[in-house]
């Protein structure tokens, strides 16, 4: 997926695409993955994690390879849902998985291991894309076979190692599957705000990260370096999700770890807006710090407002939400490029939207110690 914003401009070249158009090939997947989540977070509570990702993962890496057989947008996009519907069944696992193997006391410490894996992904294909798969490749087609290569090799290691949580567990996931409580979750006020934390934040972070290397050529860099500047929230992000237990153990609070990330959101783009292009390391550095913190909060604490045997259904709730401002933000930008030719005046969209996370996040309760 985040190969994407690299090579944007080659896309929309060679297919013809307005900079709105071409945005869809990257958030078309956030669209699929809002409208899968909930289904998927209801298959992972029934038949349990390891068929439902592994599932996914299937899904996931066939839709990858088949972007590599693609002609023209239609069926590049088609290929692209079809990549979405396997993040979709991924997703809502993963907290799942933590709340079934892992004790509550270390719930952070696994959500910070799982997450800084969805952060080097990213952060490798926006470095190395036009760097060094492009020049090997020569064709978007190319790339996108290259990068399909670790979801096959991720899926089958799932199938072959990963096994469902201890028997004691399971029988105990067994004993209550006489129907989710719906009632319940959606009466769930700490769940609402905290997937509406999710939309502001997802709307900010896939907004930022799709539209990066184009702000960046805009100013002058050249599409390699966009690329590598642009990974660097990335890569920023990566140990701070490993620190965040000790982070979190030391705060011993949540709630700030949300509201603060969000005013550090404001901070880069503020300088993003106003530096160059040598420079442009500093805000990317920012946001990825406030990004890590903000997201593994809201991992931990979805698992916390919620019981183990509804962690996939809400989780599949606060994903739909999430992904819905991932789907948008990206889209908005597009548009706004679109019709005024200044992307800076996306940044200012995501300063009102960051602002108004610091105000929602303020209404959520507080769940550490």
């Amino acid at each position: 997926m985040y190969c994407i914003p690299p090579i944007e401009h080659i896309l929309k070249e060679e297919l013809s695409l307005s900079h709105a158009q071409a945005s869809l090939l990257y958030s078309g997947p956030i669209l699929v993955i809002a409208a899968t989540s909930i289904p998927a977070g209801l298959l992972t509570d029934r038949i349990g994690v390891r068929k439902a990702a592994g599932i996914g993962a299937i899904i996931l890496a066939a839709g990858s390879a088949l972007r590599a057989t693609a002609t023209d947008s239609i069926s590049l996009l088609t290929f692209t849902f079809v990549y979405g519907v396997g993040l979709g069944w991924v997703f809502p696992n993963l907290p799942k998985l933590v709340s079934l193997w892992t004790p509550r006391e270390r719930v952070g410490a696994v959500t910070s291991l799982y997450t800084a894996g969805l952060y080097c992904g990213p952060a490798l294909a926006l470095a190395l894309t036009v760097a060094l798969v492009l020049p090997m490749t020569g064709t978007y087609q190319g790339i996108f076979l290259v990068w399909s290569i670790p979801a096959i090799i991720a899926s089958a290691m799932w199938w072959i190692f990963v096994r469902e949580p201890g028997r004691q567990k399971l029988i105990h996931d067994n004993a209550n599957k006489g129907g989710v409580n719906f009632r319940a979750i959606f009466r769930n006020k700490n769940l609402w705000l905290l997937s509406t934390v999710a939309l502001l934040h997802f709307f900010v972070f896939y907004t930022w990260t799709g539209w990066s290397p184009t702000l960046l050529m805009l100013k002058g860099a050249s599409a390699s370096q966009a690329g590598f500047i642009s990974s660097i929230t990335i890569w920023t992000s990566i140990p701070v999700v490993l620190l965040m237990p000790k982070i979190s153990s030391k705060v011993r609070l949540r709630k700030p770890l949300i509201w603060g990330p969000a005013i550090g959101f404001v901070v880069a783009m503020l300088l993003a807006i106003n530096i160059s292009p040598t420079l442009g390391w500093l805000p990317m550095a920012l946001f990825g710090f406030a990004d890590a913190v903000l997201f593994v909060t809201l991992l931990t604490m979805i698992v916390e407002i919620t019981n183990s045997r509804q962690v996939g259904i809400a989780t599949g709730v606060l994903w739909t939400l999430g992904h819905v401002g991932g789907f948008i933000g990206p889209l908005a930008g597009g548009y706004i490029l679109d019709s005024t030719g200044d992307i800076r005046l996306s940044l200012i969209m995501l300063i009102i939207v960051s602002s108004a996370l610091i105000v929602v996040a303020s209404r959520l309760p507080e769940t550490g110690k």
